[in-house]
């Protein structure tokens, strides 16, 4: 991980142009709701979600469930449809599965921006530990840091017709 500060990325972009990848928002910005792919609610926050945050609807990550993606920027309507350029991923340890998040916006975030979006998974990965405790679900829970657009996308899939949603109950 190329870090800066000890904790994001000394730079989001590389040399060459981000990848753009079509998300859908399944939790606007500000939502106490917290939706999965398939657009039924999986938990209700105690605090409004600061992103808004989606998936790429013909990619499939890691744990089994569309890939998932954060947008940084005013809040969008909920099932909204964008294209945007990729900038890099975090990665979160979800009950032992890496379910990379991909981090897009129209224009390269800042290193705040990064180091903002780095400490919310960090708190996040806690929250979701407690919240799989109660739920009876192990595995390991943390946030593993900062990989480029292009590692994070080349280890997802695409997603076939054959798709019937993830295969882990979240």
């Amino acid at each position: 991980m190329n870090t800066h500060a000890g904790f994001g990325p000394a730079s989001p972009s590389s040399t060459s142009t981000p990848p753009l990848l079509e998300i859908v928002i399944e939790v606007p910005r500000g939502s106490f709701l917290k939706r999965g792919s398939s657009g039924h609610i999986d938990f209700i926050s105690p605090l409004p979600c600061p992103f808004n945050y989606g998936s790429v609807p013909d990619m499939i990550g890691l744990e089994g469930d569309l890939l998932d993606a954060l947008v940084l920027g005013p809040r969008l309507p909920y099932e909204a449809r964008i294209t945007l350029p990729v900038w890099g991923a975090v990665t979160l340890m979800d009950r032992g599965m890496i379910d990379d998040k991909l981090i897009c916006c129209a224009h390269e975030p800042s290193a705040a921006d990064i180091e903002t979006v780095l400490r919310f998974f960090s708190f996040y990965a806690r929250c979701k530990w407690w919240l799989n405790l109660v739920r009876g679900r192990s595995g390991r829970n943390a946030c593993e840091g900062w990989i480029s657009a292009t590692e994070a996308i080349a280890r997802a899939r695409p997603r076939t017709e054959a798709w019937a949603g993830p295969d882990v109950t979240y």
